[in-house]
This record gives structure tokens, sequence and C-alpha cells, in this order.
């Protein structure tokens, strides 16, 4: 009995380790980093949720889940002219080693239909699916904090790419 309860004490302290460090997707070997998702209010349908992406070897994120919205899509807002669009991609490259941000503005994980609001200082699942270069598909679930803005008030930094 005491070797069970001390293996289980293992298993959990392992667990909350493996919790706290970065999170590495298995196939894809994807780090997220400072994933937050704006806070949303009653009536509102639509959110965005935004992070770093870094693939160790390269991968595409080609699609989001969550079970908060009805439909959840990767969209790019970028500048056609003087008017901004906004539309979903079938798949966003993350190139070997370099981190991809995903950030308002411009890439971004889109909550539609959202069944409830996101309340600030809640969080909201997010599965985000990605394909390495053999197309194997991994998943890599993710509780995002939900805010006004990037944790820590600092605004998320830019990368140029």
């Amino acid at each position: 009995m005491k070797k069970l309860l001390h293996r289980a004490a293992l298993v959990s302290t392992l667990a909350a380790a493996l919790a706290s460090a970065p999170a590495w997707a298995q196939t894809a070997a994807v780090k997220v980093e400072g994933a937050w998702a704006r806070a949303s209010v009653q009536g509102q349908k639509a959110t965005g949720a935004f992070m770093r992406l870094t693939a160790k070897d390269g991968a595409r994120l080609v699609r989001a889940e969550s079970p908060a919205a009805g439909i959840t899509e990767v969209h790019e807002m970028k500048m056609e002219g003087d008017v901004m669009k906004m539309r979903a991609v079938p798949a966003l490259d993350l190139p070997a080693g370099k981190t991809v941000e995903l950030k308002p503005g411009g890439y971004h994980v889109m909550l539609l239909d959202l069944k409830a609001p996101l309340a600030k200082d809640s969080s909201v699942p997010i599965t985000l699916v990605f394909q390495d270069a053999k197309g194997a598909e991994s998943k890599l679930e993710l509780s995002v904090p939900v805010g006004t803005s990037a944790p820590g008030g600092a605004k998320a930094h830019e990368h140029k790419h």
C-alpha cells in the first residue's frame, strides 16, 4: 500500500511538472508561448485567440477546435489597399525553428458562434492540430487564459517575417 501511495505521489508530481513546462505536441514538436484569448461580452458571438508557435522541425497548423465555439478557424487579417480583410486559411506554415506569432491584426485563431461569453480571468480549451512534413497529424490541447490584453499587460511583441 505504501508503494502505491508513493507511486501515486510521484505520478502527480510528474504530471504537475509536465503541466508547467512549455507545451510541445508529440509528433510536430511545436512549442506554444504567450497564449491568450480576448474576453467577450454578452451577445458577442466571436473572439480571437493569440499565441506564439515555434515548430522544432517545421510543421503546419491545419486546424483548431474548441468546445466553447460552434466554429473554430485559423484566420488571417491583412490590409488590401486601405481595406482590412479577414479570411480563414486552410493551413499556416510553421518553418523549422522560426517563431510564428498569432496576434491581433495578423494570423489568429477565431472562435465563432460562441456558446457563452468568455469572461476575463477564466480560461478556454483550444486544441491545435498540426501536420508534420510526412503528413502525420498531432493534437495539442491547451487551456488558454482569457483577458483583455496579452498576459503580463505588455503588448505582444512583433516578429518581422
